[in-house]
């Protein structure tokens, strides 16, 4: 059996010094399947999930055939959302810390155009972006990849369900023949077999199980009349009384619905699609993730790459067409060793998607009917946080020990009463306990940040 250590990899001893420090201990599945043939420069098409441990998977192999001396494009990483690119991004620029002068540049929509068009003037090692923005780049020339030695197409599956072939295909006809190309999907339909045997030589699969283990995810389907899908899904908070939850719906219009049907009967809820602007997206994650926002409703394309440390339900309020789709859902809960549930409302016309789950899990899904749920009248579901809003970020130089530091000094907040900090360029985002939240915006109605005085509002 291979053996799971890193040390077993031919990858340089700086590299290894660098993930040990930042507490790698032991390759996943899926880094364990992909990194000896990545790092042998092969052609590689892996399935695996969000979660899986993936972009080290490709950013460790990508790293060790990167030139520093060499001031080109030379690893050029896909993604569908802006928020997986800053995700990867981030986390590549973890692993490149063992490796001298690696200059990153993340070239996505939503963004101006001009400062990335000055970083990459001054040279790049690495690209990461969305397909839109890296299209843009290459007709306006401010973008070279004749020097790309690997090219990553992460979430594949969903670049796709966005209408990126085309734009894909565009950006892949400017890179070398003689490259690597890394495909990694949730999902494997047959648009990605097709995509693969036009740009990919003699790739090697892998796949990574997807299931979880048994008793970690306990799944549950209610069968109801079409009327009765808002009620339903109000009486499974009632039940279950999840302290956050992700509750998945096929449309942007349905999105909206549903959040404004719970906000008003008592639980929180914001909608996440791909209508939002750029800023929108950011508040709404902002708050999902700093504990300001109990519930998310999103599409599948929206929920891609959210980077969800813990929960507690996902919610289907209606079934997904292909069951790879349902798998990878409810696997945003029951992560790092928590267990989860996953509840699924259908309608009879709905029955044969549950068949279909049964057969791709090979065994039978549990149902129910609505009227078995104990309802609470008068539940609520309400975040133990609140979200302030700074008028500085980090072009004037914030820091997050800036705002803990004014907080819990002249402000006189405990250090408990203060969440997770968010900087972004040009504000910052802090989660304060509701409790506290009076006396943080007296202090910022009048006190100062860094020697500065900083507007502040709630979200």
């Amino acid at each position: 059996m291979a053996s799971d250590s890193f040390s077993s990899l031919s990858i340089s001893k700086a590299q290894l010094a660098n993930l040990e420090s930042l507490d790698y201990k032991k390759m996943t599945a899926i880094q364990k399947q992909s990194l000896p043939y990545v790092l042998k420069g092969r052609d590689l098409i892996a399935q695996a999930k969000t979660g899986s441990g993936k972009t080290a998977a490709f950013g460790i192999g990508l790293l060790e055939q990167i030139n520093p001396r060499f001031f080109g494009v030379q690893a050029l990483i896909l993604c569908p959302t802006r928020e997986l690119a800053d995700q990867v991004g981030k986390e590549l620029r973890r692993l490149a810390r063992s490796t001298p002068n690696i200059k990153l540049v993340l070239l996505c929509g939503g963004k101006p155009f001009g400062p990335q068009k000055g970083s990459l003037e001054h040279g790049a090692h690495i690209a990461v972006g969305t397909p839109g923005r890296i299209q843009d780049h290459l007709r306006k020339e401010t973008l070279k990849l004749d020097g790309l030695k690997t090219l990553v197409l992460d979430e594949a599956d969903r670049m796709l369900d966005m209408g990126f072939f085309d734009v894909m295909t565009e950006i892949i006809s400017q890179t070398p023949k003689k490259r690597q190309t890394l495909m990694f999907s949730a999902t494997y339909p047959s648009q990605i077999k097709k995509m693969c045997r036009s740009i990919q030589r003699d790739p090697v699969t892998v796949t990574v199980e997807s299931e979880h283990k048994a008793g970690v995810i306990d799944q549950m389907f209610y069968e109801v009349k079409k009327h009765e899908r808002n009620n339903t899904l109000l009486a499974l908070f009632e039940h279950y009384k999840p302290e956050t939850a992700l509750v998945f719906c096929h449309t942007k219009k349905e999105c909206d619905e549903v959040a404004r049907f719970l906000s008003g009967r008592n639980i929180e809820a914001l909608a996440i699609h791909g209508d939002l602007e750029q800023r929108e997206r950011d508040q709404v994650l902002v708050q999902f993730s700093n504990n300001s926002c109990s519930v998310l409703v999103a599409t599948d394309v929206a929920a891609r790459g959210l980077d969800i440390k813990s929960l507690a339900a996902v919610i289907n309020y209606e079934l997904p067409r292909d069951p790879e789709i349902y798998v990878h859902r409810i696997g945003r809960t029951g992560r790092a060793g928590e267990t989860g549930i996953a509840l699924s409302i259908f309608t009879e016309s709905e029955q044969f998607r549950v068949k279909s789950i049964e057969q791709y899990l090979k065994k039978p899904c549990i149902c129910d009917v609505y009227a078995s749920l104990d309802r609470e009248p008068g539940f609520s579901l309400t975040s133990p946080m609140v979200t302030i809003q700074l008028d500085a970020g980090r072009k004037n130089k914030m820091r997050p020990g800036d705002i803990l530091g004014a907080l819990t000094g002249e402000a006189g907040l405990a250090g408990s009463q203060i969440g997770k900090i968010d900087i972004f360029d040009m504000s910052s985002y802090v989660a304060i306990e509701r409790s506290a939240l009076r006396q943080a915006l007296n202090y910022m109605a009048n006190g100062k940040v860094k020697g500065r005085n900083v507007r502040a509002r709630r979200v």
